[in-house]
C-alpha cells in the first residue's frame, strides 16, 4: 500500500494547500418545547472533506475525486490529514500522471515514506 498527500493550489494565494481537519463537526438540536443537551461528534470521510473544498483551490474538486477514486482511496489519516491510498507504487505513478494530465500543475501528490516501527 502507498499513501500520499494531496496538494492543491489555492484560489486566492495561488500557493501550496491541502486540507486537513481541524475539528470534527459537531451536530445537535433544538427543540421548539423542551432543552435538548444531545450532540454527535461527525467525522467527515475523505472524500466529504474533499468535497467542501469546493471553490477553495483553482480546480474542480468533484472532477479530483473522480480522478481520485479510479486510482485508489481518500481517506482522512490520523483525524486530521487528508490523504490517497493506492495498492501499489504503479497505480500511486498512474494517479499522478493522471491529474498531471487534467489539471497540470494545480493538483498533485506528495508520496509519504515509510517509517518502519521498532
Amino acid at each position: 500500500m502507498e499513501r500520499a498527500l494531496i496538494w492543491f493550489k489555492c484560489a486566492a494565494a495561488h500557493d501550496p494547500v491541502r486540507p486537513v481537519v481541524k475539528q470534527q463537526a459537531q451536530i445537535g438540536w433544538k427543540a421548539k418545547e423542551r432543552r435538548v443537551d444531545l450532540t454527535i461528534d461527525h467525522t467527515l470521510s475523505g472524500e466529504e472533506l474533499l468535497l467542501r473544498m469546493k471553490g477553495w483551490f483553482t480546480a474542480d474538486v468533484v472532477k479530483a475525486a473522480d480522478i481520485f477514486k479510479q486510482h485508489g482511496r481518500l481517506k482522512i489519516l490520523d483525524e486530521a490529514d487528508l490523504v490517497i491510498e493506492t495498492s501499489d507504487e504503479a497505480k500511486m505513478d498512474a494517479l499522478s500522471q493522471a491529474l498531471a494530465k487534467q489539471f497540470d500543475q494545480e493538483v498533485w501528490v506528495e508520496k509519504m515514506k515509510r517509517e518502519k516501527l521498532l
